[in-house]
């Protein structure tokens, strides 16, 4: 999935970073300068619900948006993760156009993209 959307956003000009887990970007989003921040509920380690408090907690990233992506799309699920900050949720599977209108929705500041 980390490959597919990556392809995505570089095929669109989007200059992308990768983490492998939740951890790892834990540890790079501090050292980065953000535009959006896309993560997955089920990353390994620190899921993307954790990801995104700990993104709306700290000083620097407070105000990036953040898209969760998941498999879990019920309306809890989705409930859970914007009630953790994130600006929207995309319930996979999902084609290229929908992730790039998802981010453009989070990054304009237009609401949920679902």
């Amino acid at each position: 999935m980390r490959a597919y959307v990556s392809a995505i956003l570089e095929a669109n000009d989007f200059e992308v970073d990768e983490a492998e887990n939740g951890f790892e970007a834990l540890r790079k989003i501090p050292r980065m300068q953000l535009d959006v921040i896309i993560a997955d509920v089920n990353m390994p380690d620190v899921n993307g619900i954790e990801l995104t408090r700990f993104v709306r907690r700290g000083p620097g990233h407070a105000d990036v948006a953040v898209l969760i992506i998941s498999t879990d799309a019920a309306r809890h699920d989705v409930d859970r993760a914007l009630a953790a900050g994130a600006n929207g949720f995309l319930a996979k599977p999902f084609t290229a156009e929908e992730l790039l209108a998802a981010i453009e929705t989070v990054r304009s500041g237009a609401g949920q993209a679902q």
